[in-house]
């Protein structure tokens, strides 16, 4: 009997750790009543209403364009040709149903840590929001190790007009050496520059201040210049009326525009044929890489406590500046694949390279020194968005404390910010940008399939367990598998069409897509989001779920590798780690909440 009961001692130890992992993983934040939060709102200690619609169109394109111009497009466009047109444009449409569900999700938030996480985890699960976290932070590493590489390579650009330095400076200093284990390329500028903006972040805000002013100031100055050169006798006298309009644009956006007027000029059409080289697959793997430039589109999304009218601008404001980013995107890009054939476009700074081969050095100084002002602005934010991240884990518990902490007088997250700027350094001093793009997006579409899929349940009115809509499953249980079924589908179709299987097979797909939308749709109660409200709920969000795991399934494999490895670290973590500290009811909560008071999970 004895012998009976030590065996079964390992048996019990092994479910009880079990138990404990699945009950930890299923653990969810709780979201506050709207009336708690509308007195805190109240109280004077929310944000000020003081962006209109013209502000948040100007907002969402300032924090859209850069690297999807400067860094990913001669990337793409050496896969897709001329056709990472068509790219953006799929990558844009796909944007715009994803933003509408964001913007709901933002206007329930206050803009505080954690983002998708923070969505996920009040949506969902503990668990789920810990991989959201994973998959999107890799994401941003990925993307600021890109922008380093490309920022990397304008300033070699910059540096090598002057004459003893031309084509003197060694390629693995700034552009990068060639090649080497098939995935290897040593870059050393591009660390250095990542260490330094790190180092500023980890002074505090008001260096960072002082940098952005720096970079403000050269801004300006491009500016100028654009303005002088343009001008002639005709409009010199109304310039003076638009120059504040002007002022208003980030120096990338007014950068495009010169590089669409002057480059329009240069445009052989010869060569955009052929349009698609490599097929519409290449184009829609493209797609997947050229999403990453257009996530900006959370900062108009994350206004929505300082929108003066959030239900009448938001949508309009995320619309506005995703239509006029992607219109700007298709003019340089077939200003680009027209000046150049594509086979000849450089990957680490296509603009500056494209207008020098057609003699326009001038142009190009222009491009260097404003992709250096724009990237170094785009790099410092990026890097102190993901260190606040990591903060928001460390409170939750989910990350060691020393991610948490702050220091006492600089008042920065020194340890989340180190570390941030160590992975990019990493990322940027080993690989080039090419194989960076190949994995890249595959946060960004889980991260927003998942973001889509939290309006659904946040918007059911049974989100109880217990009560059963049948005699094996739940409301809430029903209408998550009908979410997961929509996934499946569009990744189904996604691989069917990407391998060229029979049409028929991928009919059958979408037709069982469509049945458990319908399921969501008539079988679901649905309550009124407080704020903004995505329209045509569950359409939309399932509508974006079935697109974002298409464009999932044309990725390179090496983003799919990324994605399981990715997945399997995670969840090892947790549960070695995430699961035994893990808080729902953090003091994050108490120390973000006095800075955005607005609806904040409880």
């Amino acid at each position: 009997m004895r012998a009976v009961n030590d065996d079964a001692a390992p048996l019990s130890s092994s479910s009880s750790c079990i138990s404990h992992f699945w009950s930890s993983a299923l653990r969810a934040k709780t979201l506050a009543p709207p009336s708690e939060t509308a007195v805190h709102t109240n109280s004077g200690e929310g944000l000020v209403r003081r962006l209109g619609l013209f502000d948040l169109v100007l907002l969402g394109i300032g924090a859209s364009i850069g690297a999807g111009i400067f860094v990913v497009t001669g990337t793409v466009a050496h896969d897709a040709g001329p056709g990472v047109t068509i790219s953006f444009i799929l990558a844009g449409a796909s944007c715009v149903l994803n933003a509408l569900c964001y913007a709901e999700l933002a206007s329930r938030f206050p803009a505080v840590v954690g983002g998708a996480y923070l969505y996920t985890y009040t949506a969902f699960n503990e668990l789920t929001a810990f991989l959201v976290f994973a998959q999107l932070m890799l994401d941003y590493h990925i993307g600021a190790a890109s922008i380093a590489r490309s920022l990397a390579s304008y300033v070699v650009t910059i540096f090598e007009l002057i004459p003893f330095l031309k084509e003197n400076i060694p390629s693995w200093v700034g552009h990068g050496s060639e090649e080497f284990l098939g995935a290897f390329s040593m870059n050393i500028l591009a660390p250095i520059l990542l260490a330094l903006l790190t180092i500023i972040l980890c002074q505090g805000v008001g260096e960072s201040s002082i940098l952005n002013s720096v970079m403000t100031t050269t801004k300006v100055l491009v500016l100028e210049w654009i303005v002088e050169s343009l001008s002639t006798p005709a409009v010199a006298d109304s310039r003076s009326d638009s120059w504040d309009f002007l002022g208003l644009l980030d120096v990338s956006v007014v950068i495009v525009l010169f590089v669409i007027i002057v480059g329009a000029f240069k445009v052989d059409v010869s060569n955009w044929s052929p349009f698609a080289p490599n097929g519409f697959k290449e184009i829609l793997t493209g797609a997947t890489v050229v999403f990453f430039a257009y996530v900006g589109f959370d900062a108009v999304a994350n206004s929505a406590e300082e929108s003066k009218r959030p239900q009448r601008d938001l949508p309009l404001g995320i619309m506005g500046s995703l239509l006029i980013c992607a219109a700007l995107y298709i003019g340089v890009c077939l200003v680009l694949t027209g000046m150049v054939p594509y086979t000849a476009l450089g990957e680490d700074a296509p603009l500056a390279e494209a207008f020098t081969s057609k003699g326009l050095k001038y142009v190009s100084v222009l491009i260097s020194i404003g992709a250096v002002a724009g990237l170094t602005t785009t790099l410092l934010v990026g890097l102190y968005v993901q260190s606040r991240l990591y903060l928001g884990l460390g409170r939750d518990g989910l990350l060691p404390s020393l991610f948490a902490k702050v220091h006492r007088t600089r008042h920065t997250p020194i340890h989340s910010q180190v570390w941030v700027g160590i992975v990019a350094g990493i990322l940027a001093g080993l690989f080039n940008v090419h194989v960076l793009s190949h994995i890249l997006s595959v946060g960004s579409l889980t991260g927003y399939s998942v973001v889509s899929a939290c309006v659904v349940a946040l918007r059911w009115k049974d989100k109880s367990a217990s009560q059963y809509s049948t005699r094996w499953i739940s409301k809430r249980g029903e209408g998550i598998t009908c979410l997961i079924v929509i996934a499946c589908c569009g990744f189904a179709t996604g691989l069917l069409y990407r391998f060229s299987a029979s049409f028929i097979f991928a009919i059958v797909a979408i037709v069982i897509a469509i049945l458990a939308a319908a399921a969501l749709y008539f079988r679901q109660m649905y309550a009124v989001a407080p704020g903004f409200s995505c329209p045509w709920v569950p359409v939309v969000p399932a509508v974006c779920i079935f697109f974002n795991i298409f464009l999932f399934a044309q990725l390179h494999y090496e983003a799919w590798v990324r994605f399981i490895v990715l997945s399997i670290i995670s969840v090892a973590i947790y549960a070695i780690y995430g699961q035994y500290h893990a808080n729902p009811v953090s003091s994050s909560e108490t120390i973000t909440y006095h800075r955005a008071p607005a609806e904040e999970p409880q």
